[in-house]
């Protein structure tokens, strides 16, 4: 039953969607018989549910010249769960219709400008299309990450028929807004050592601990530190836009960090932690003491064992300087990427408009085999095939060859000899907690810090979050598991920071990832770790597909190239607590619809 169709129609099949057909005929039920998982999750265009008009009343100190109003549409124009994106006149907003009120917010994803239009509209609340970020539509709030901005919401009231909505200026042309944020009221000399949260990495996990702190009224001292030079960036763009910089892909200024008294600490790297004095000391000697401390320090490259390492030319791509060297160093030259990991494959793609040869060494007989199955992976192997990227899988580098020291050839273990200009490894990482392991802090045999469901460790005050941690996954029975996502690692940082307030907050969200290539995107949420079936509905020479990974009989993760917003929709039933079955995936198949709403 799994696996790709002998003769894969073009089937635009959206899970849901298809099943909210069949529920039409059959008063809910899926095609076997049984109340269908989607039944609460719509598309945009179907039923779903939505929430009352905003109508905070105005600040007093804007002036009407600050605002438009514009009639944007009939009151039957949109059907109940329906949205639009129209235009005021100084900008677009999104209206959402539910139980025949209306609702006005932002129309673009504050995360990387997704039109929310395309999105999943459920249960008040609207997710992304592309990477699964949810805002409330009667707040704008952001309810589920990843990134780090609300959306602003705009007045609505209907007088003769007509949809008017009523907007801030700066509102629709910023299509954002940070929650209101606490300052900090202690008295503290910024060279004292002590910190009442001290947090260590400022990556998402680390910056969205901060904020949320700040955010919930904590007013004591926030200090972050970082082995950083720069501001907290997107680490996720690196290995798909070589050239961007630092500036480019910040994700908060100095300034905002200390407009809302988050103090940055940059070039900091810890080296030891004493639970019983509450203390981190960093390798430049400072000590700083803590009343809670939460440990964000991410993932490390995995140390290699071939000759040569001190070859110049050779990277882990690690910061935007890193990146940047990267792409000057390969132009017109031989580029050889080590490592077929997502990192790994995003930089061969990026490469190939730049450098004279793109050569890729994976220990795998194709890429992401582990982690999307051997189909999915041959199809993507393919398309870089097609973009002139030379592929040597099952095999590892013996040796890096230089020539006054700057490298010139990688030998391979089956005794290939490439040459090469510049290499990126990117064979995978291990967490960044060497630091930790004599502390006292629980640390399994590979490296990660075990955590409880509020991002606790063992010891009274230390938070952990992020690449770092083994925490427990409610959809696998609380099971420890690690998943080194960007967005989960925003959630992580979250729930450490209400439960340092005292705030119990359950862990509500499902796993979504995303890599880009040659201007294609694969979408995935889930976690498949274990999957032994693959259901691939679509067809993927074209790269046009959905594909369902199943554990015994359920779908526990699905990846889709071109189907939006097939992953977010899954997302949202997965969130609901709702099981998706495998003989429903497969009896979509055998119906073969072939449209494609979205």
């Amino acid at each position: 039953m799994g696996g790709c169709f002998s003769k894969p129609k073009p089937v635009e099949v959206k899970v849901e969607l298809s099943l909210l057909e069949k529920e039409k005929e059959v008063d809910g039920l899926s095609p076997n018989g049984k109340a269908s998982p989607f039944a609460d999750c719509r598309p945009n265009g179907a039923l779903g549910h939505g929430s009352d008009d905003d109508s905070t009343p105005l600040p007093p100190y804007h002036k009407p010249r600050d605002y438009v109003e514009a009639s944007v549409c009939h009151v039957k124009d949109l059907e109940n769960g329906q949205m639009r994106e129209v235009d005021l006149g100084s900008g677009r907003a999104l209206l959402i219709k539910e139980h025949g009120e209306f609702s006005a917010m932002g129309h673009k994803c504050p995360h990387y400008g997704a039109p929310l239009v395309k999105g999943v509209l459920s249960k008040g609340h609207v997710r992304c299309p592309w990477h699964g970020a949810c805002f409330n539509i009667a707040t704008g709030d952001l309810e589920d990450f990843p990134g780090l901005d609300s959306l602003p919401t705009f007045q609505v009231r209907v007088e003769k028929d007509k949809v008017i909505i009523r907007a801030n200026k700066q509102a629709l042309q910023s299509q954002r807004r940070s929650k209101p944020m606490s300052r900090c009221s202690a008295v503290i000399n910024s060279s004292t050592g002590f910190s009442h949260v001290l947090i260590i990495g400022s990556g998402p996990a680390g910056l969205v601990c901060a904020e949320t702190l700040r955010q919930e009224g904590f007013t004591d001292r926030i200090v972050m530190c970082t082995m950083d030079r720069h501001p907290p960036y997107d680490r996720t763009k690196l290995s798909k836009s070589l050239d961007s910089t630092a500036e480019q892909l910040r994700l908060r200024s100095m300034d905002f960090l200390q407009e809302h008294d988050i103090e940055l600490l940059t070039e900091k790297e810890a080296v030891a932690i004493d639970v019983k004095t509450r203390s981190v000391t960093f390798e430049d000697g400072l000590r700083m003491e803590y009343r809670k401390l939460f440990i964000a320090t991410g993932s490390k490259p995995i140390p290699m064992s071939f000759r040569g390492k001190d070859v110049r030319n050779v990277f882990h791509l690690r910061t935007p300087d890193d990146a940047n060297s990267i792409a000057r160093l390969a132009n017109n030259k031989n580029a050889v990427i080590v490592g077929t990991s997502f990192v790994g494959m995003e930089v061969a793609a990026a490469l190939t408009d730049k450098a004279h040869s793109v050569s890729v060494i994976g220990i795998e007989s194709v890429p992401f085999k582990k982690a999307l199955g051997e189909k999915v992976g041959k199809a993507i192997m393919k398309l870089f095939e097609a973009n002139r990227v030379k592929f040597y899988m099952l095999n590892e580098v013996s040796e890096m060859i230089g020539h006054h020291g700057q490298l010139k050839e990688v030998v391979l273990n089956s005794g290939k000899v490439l040459r090469a200009d510049v290499c990126v490894i990117g064979a995978g990482s291990v967490p960044a907690t060497g630091f930790v392991k004599q502390s006292g802090l629980h640390v399994d045999s590979k490296g990660f810090i075990t955590v409880n469901k509020m991002m606790q460790t063992n010891v009274d005050g230390v938070f952990a979050g992020g690449d770092v941690v083994m925490f427990p996954f409610p959809p696998r029975n609380n099971k420890k598991v690690n998943i080194p996502h960007w967005q989960m690692a925003h959630v992580h940082g979250r729930v450490a920071a209400l439960c340092m307030m005292g705030r119990a907050a359950e862990m509500k969200t499902v796993p979504y990832f995303w890599s880009a290539m040659f201007g294609k995107t694969i979408r995935y949420a889930g976690y498949g770790e274990g999957f032994d079936d693959v259901i691939i509905q679509g067809d993927l020479d074209e790269l046009r597909f959905v594909a369902f990974y199943t554990r015994s009989e359920e779908v526990v993760a699905v990846a889709s190239m071109n189907y939006d917003p097939i992953v977010s929709r899954v997302a949202e039933v997965l969130a609901s607590g709702k099981t998706i079955k495998k003989r429903d995936v497969e009896m979509l198949a055998r119906l073969g619809l072939e449209t494609f709403p979205g």
